[in-house]
This record gives structure tokens, sequence and C-alpha cells, in this order.
């Protein structure tokens, strides 16, 4: 004991077993999130073993974009100093001509997919009725995320987290009565597509003004939101 304060030395054991302690807490805490998500997708109608590979699909394909086209623009801002970078000048990024816009496979493709399964799993019990509430819901989704979202230059476009899953899951328990599978459905179905439609295809004319040189319509900025969509339906299946 120095100054008032107590030295206490733990045995190689105790020190083991803390590190197995958090090891283990590392290693459930993502079997946990996997088990949760994968019950809200067999909730939807799928099995256990397809409800964690499509959660698995999605999450690795969020690093998957595949390139569609290229806008390029007329003309770039460039900043008044455009002297090369030296110890007495201070740096200046490149103007960005070209803007990549890729499609994300985990955050566009794979719901656009799960989401017509699902409508078409859906009419074939309930009839075509379901189709006009359906889009009505991809309409006020796509409105209210097209409001919401924020273009950050030299970022991208950053679609609001929980507004849009919010939007989808209230007008699904408003048009069905609060639960089923039509309800699901309609809060899957307008809440993947509205976000993808107003976070990211009606936004594709403020491109130009963001300096960035790729979008990923799905992807970045895009894929929480589209993640959140495909989970927060289950609580009213």
């Amino acid at each position: 004991m120095a100054g008032g304060i107590r030295f206490v030395s733990a045995g190689a054991l105790s020190v083991l077993v803390i590190l197995l302690v958090v090891g283990l807490v590392i290693l459930l805490i993502p079997l946990l999130f996997l088990g949760v998500i994968g019950a809200a997708f067999t909730k939807l109608g799928f099995s256990w073993i397809t409800a964690i590979a499509v959660v698995l699909l999605m999450l690795f394909g969020s690093y998957v974009n595949i390139p569609v086209y290229t806008i390029r623009r007329d003309m770039v801002r460039v900043p008044p100093d455009t002297t090369p970078y030296s110890a007495d000048t201070p740096w200046s990024p490149a103007p960005v001509w070209d803007t990549l816009i890729s499609i994300n496979l985990g955050g566009a493709i794979l719901p656009v997919c799960i989401s017509l399964y699902l409508l078409y799993q859906a009419v074939l019990i309930t009839g075509t009725s379901l189709l006009v509430p359906v889009g009505a819901g991809i309409a006020l989704v796509a409105l209210i995320t097209f409001v919401a979202t924020r273009p950050v230059p030299g970022v991208g476009l950053r679609v609001p987290l929980i507004i849009p899953a919010l939007t989808a899951l209230l007008m699904g328990m408003l048009l069905f009565g609060g639960a089923g599978i039509p309800a699901t459905v309609l809060a899957f179905v307008s809440g993947t597509i509205g976000i993808l439609l107003g976070g990211n295809l009606a936004q594709l004319h403020r491109i130009k003004a963001l300096d960035i040189p790729d979008v990923s319509i799905g992807g970045a900025g895009t894929f929480g939101a589209i993640f959140i969509c495909c989970i927060l339906p289950a609580l009213i299946a």
C-alpha cells in the first residue's frame, strides 16, 4: 500500500476467466442480433434457415455495389487557390467531374426482390385489392422520405433512419386494422420501395451539386433505413 492506494494483483486464472467472459459476450451479441432479426423474418413466412440466409445476404450485400451509369458534370467549382500542395500552401481536393451511380445488392436489389415476393404471396391470399393500399403506402413513404432526406455536399444522400419505417408501419396498421399479413406486407413493401424512390431515385437531380465521385442506391446513407424497414413489419405480423 503506497499513498493510501492498495494494489491487488489478479491471478492468471482470474485473468483467463475475465478474457473468456469478454470473448463470450463479444461472440453472443452478433448471434443474438441475428436471432432476433431472423425471428422477425420468420414472421414474414420464411423458414429459420432462409431467414438467417436473407439477413446475412443483406448485411454482406451492403458492401457490393453494381455500377449502372455515370453522371458527367458540365462545370465544376474550382477554389481560388489551385496551387499544387506544398509545405507552405493548403491542400485542396481535385474537382469531381464524374459521379458513378451504382445499385447496392443488400440495400436495394434484395429488399426489392423480397418485397415483390411478399406482395405476390399476399395477392394470392387476399386478391388484388391489396395493390391500391400498397401503392398509396409507397407514395406516402416516398414523399416523406424525399422531404426528410438531406443531401450533404462531399458526403452524399442521408436518409433519416427511423421516420420512413415508422411511416410505413403506421400505414400498415391504419389501413388493415393494426395487424396481420396484409398490414405486414404493406409496411414492408411501402417502406423499402418508398425509401428507394424518395430517398435515392428522386434525389438524383441533386447529385451534381454534391461533389462526390459515387452514389449507391440503397447503399451508404440509405441501407440503415432500408434494414429497419425490413424488421419493423414483424411487430404487426
